[in-house]
């Protein structure tokens, strides 16, 4: 049994108010003995981060208090003149332990974001993979992350209001193509819609359908997980997948 966390936040007006407010969820989730939390995209005032061991240094005290990884969120990064977006992990011991860098930028950041090429694997609590926003809307990205082995699928996102309903079809497709639970995160304010959802999977007389819970407002959330009960599951639905090429 693993147990993995959500936040959804809201606007704020500089990044050391956003990291304090933050901080006390990730505190109290820390308390409920969560193993993984993970943040939306760009939910920060300056979505920018140009030293993310100064902006989340408070995080990683929290991560390294309660044992916990810490997905902080995606932002912008820019090293030798290139521009990414990248979704920074903050392991148990309260470091950096990598990044996984959006594949498909969206709308106007393909005018200047420089595109990831590799969906990761990392492994602490349990093996995961992240799915920035955008990348949601491609099959292979998470398909890619459950065959190389991710157990559970973390997704910091930013939607609009208008695009919360195909958003989680998206998330729901996601996890029943490859029988995987999803943690997809979203920022709710004036502009971005929120309902950042948990997707669990539950099974009846052979027939797998989704269970959802549903944030509403600034808060934090906490689910247990047996990861090993969607092994089976996933094996057959990718050997049944080969059939067709």
């Amino acid at each position: 049994m693993i147990k993995l966390g959500l936040i959804q936040t809201t606007s704020c007006d500089t990044n050391e108010e956003g990291v304090l407010r933050v901080s006390k969820i990730l505190k109290k989730l820390g308390r409920n003995n969560a193993e993984i939390v993970c943040l939306p995209e760009q939910w920060l005032k300056n979505n920018e981060i140009r030293d993310f061991n100064l902006e989340f240094s408070e995080f990683k005290k929290i991560a390294k208090e309660y044992s916990m990884t810490i997905i902080p969120g995606a932002f912008y990064e820019t090293e030798n003149k290139k521009t990414s977006i990248i979704s920074p992990i903050i392991g148990p011991e309260g470091e950096f332990i990598g990044k996984q860098e959006k594949i498909h930028p969206f709308g106007h950041e393909r005018d200047n974001v420089k595109p990831g090429n590799e969906a990761k694997i990392f492994n602490t609590a349990c093996k995961f993979g992240i799915i920035v926003c955008y990348d949601m809307v491609f099959p292979n990205v998470a398909n890619t992350l459950a065959k190389k082995g991710a157990q559970v699928l973390f997704a910091p996102s930013r939607i609009v209001k208008k695009g919360i309903e195909p958003w989680q079809i998206y998330v729901q497709a996601r996890a029943l193509e490859n029988r995987i639970p999803i943690l997809a995160a979203n920022v709710e304010n004036m502009r971005f819609g929120g309902n950042s959802i948990v997707v669990d999977l539950t099974e009846k007389s052979n027939i797998i359908t989704t269970k959802i819970t549903r944030l509403n407002g600034e808060q934090g959330v906490t689910r247990e997980f047996t990861l090993e009960k969607y092994e089976q599951s996933r094996r057959n639905r990718f050997s049944d997948s080969n059939r067709f090429q």
